[in-house]
C-alpha cells in the first residue's frame, strides 16, 4: 500500500490530543489528523467526534520529507452534488445590480426616517 497525496485510506485512531487525532494507516505507518480536519463544522473537542480505536476513512493530504503524513477525514467524504440555485438563473448582471441598488436605496431611506424619529440621542431620558 502507497501513501501518496490524494489517496483514501481505512485507518485506526491509536490517540488524541488536544489538536488533533494520530490514526494507523498500516505498514507501521501513522499519519495526523488535525482538529481542522476532523469535520465540516467548528470542532471544539475533538473527543466529541472521534475515540481511540474508531476505524475511520481518511484522505491523504501531505506526506512531508521527515514522513510526517497530514490527513483529513472531511475531505476523505464524498460530497454530494448541490443542484444550483434556480432563482438568479436568467438574470444578467445589470438586472441583479439594479435589484441591489433598489434593495439598497429603500433600506437607506428607511433607516433614515427610523434615526430622524430619534433625534435627540443620548441622554434625551433624565430620572
Amino acid at each position: 500500500m502507497s501513501i501518496e497525496v490524494g489517496s483514501k485510506l481505512q485507518g485506526k485512531v491509536t490517540g488524541i490530543t488536544n489538536f488533533g487525532a494520530f490514526v494507523e494507516l498500516g505498514e507501521g505507518k501513522t499519519g495526523l489528523v488535525h482538529i481542522s480536519e476532523v469535520a465540516d463544522n467548528y470542532v471544539k473537542d475533538i473527543n466529541e467526534h472521534l475515540t481511540v480505536g474508531d476505524e475511520v476513512l481518511v484522505k491523504v493530504i501531505n506526506v512531508e520529507k521527515d514522513g510526517k503524513i497530514g490527513l483529513s477525514i472531511k475531505k476523505a467524504k464524498d460530497k454530494p452534488v448541490r443542484p444550483r440555485n434556480n432563482r438568479d438563473r436568467g438574470e444578467t448582471f445589470d438586472q441583479k445590480m439594479n435589484k441591489f441598488l433598489k434593495d439598497s436605496e429603500d433600506r437607506l431611506a428607511s433607516l433614515k426616517k427610523q434615526t430622524e424619529t430619534k433625534r435627540g440621542g443620548r441622554g434625551a431620558k433624565r430620572g
